[in-house]
């Protein structure tokens, strides 16, 4: 398993009192496996993705990563995880309207302790994949939606993670290119052999492109994941 959360439970202070955002959550994610996480606002999706990220630690329970057990590390410790291990596809893409599409995987390299020209042909590799290399020169003002997306995509695997979590990529797509940033990662996690976590309320754009669906309500996880037909790449 490359992502593994067992028994997780997670609270926040709501005055003198605790809300319950996760409650006794198991989840395991295999290497090209791809789940979508599905329930309605306030079910704990974003909470998963939190503590799955090493961005929340847990009142109790466990979170391992490539055979990492992260519950006594430092907070130090869990940053160099989260900077080698995990990538993150968010929502919103957040580019930096001064930098062109290069650019922002190059800085992403940066962060992540590389020196840029050494992780050019990387970027430009990756930006291939996601079939923007001929737009690598671009600002984000000079690309549409779902490009932009395409971009968040290939910068969350600037340094190859194993692990993959993406928060509501399609939330601000029309359905075509929904469907086809749903299709673009499903063929990036099998392909890079990844541990993919997608939250999603967007269910019919999912098709037969992740795995399997599970769904979240009052903090837990439903019984019963829904397996997905395998699909035909090849097609």
């Amino acid at each position: 398993m490359s992502l593994t959360l067992t028994d997780v439970t997670l609270t926040y202070p709501d005055g003198r009192d605790r809300i319950v955002a996760l409650e006794s959550v198991d989840l395991d994610v295999r290497n090209g496996e791809f789940v979508a996480v599905t329930g309605p606002s306030g079910s704990g999706k974003s909470s998963l993705l939190a503590v799955a990220g090493t961005l929340a630690t847990p009142d109790s329970g466990s979170v391992t990563i490539d055979d990492m057990l992260l519950d006594d590390l430092s907070s130090s410790a869990r940053a160099r995880v989260r900077r080698d291990h995990i990538g993150f596809v968010f929502q919103q893409d957040n580019l930096l309207p001064a930098l062109t599409v290069l650019d922002q995987l190059l800085l992403t390299a940066v962060v992540r302790g590389r020196k840029p020209a050494r992780q050019r042909a990387e970027a430009m590799a990756l930006l291939d994949e996601v079939g923007l290399a001929e737009v690598s020169s671009r600002r984000p003002h000079e690309l549409s939606g779902g490009m932009r997306q395409r971009v968040n995509i290939a910068r969350a695997l600037m340094g190859s993670p194993s692990v993959l979590l993406i928060d509501e990529p399609t939330s601000a797509l029309d359905s075509e290119r929904g469907r086809s940033v749903i299709t673009l990662l499903g063929t990036l996690v099998r392909e890079r052999d990844l541990a993919a976590v997608l939250v999603t309320h967007d269910l019919a754009s999912l098709a037969t492109d992740v795995d399997s669906v599970v769904t979240m309500r009052d903090g837990r996880i439903t019984p019963g994941r829904v397996r997905m037909p395998s699909p035909d790449y090849a097609a």
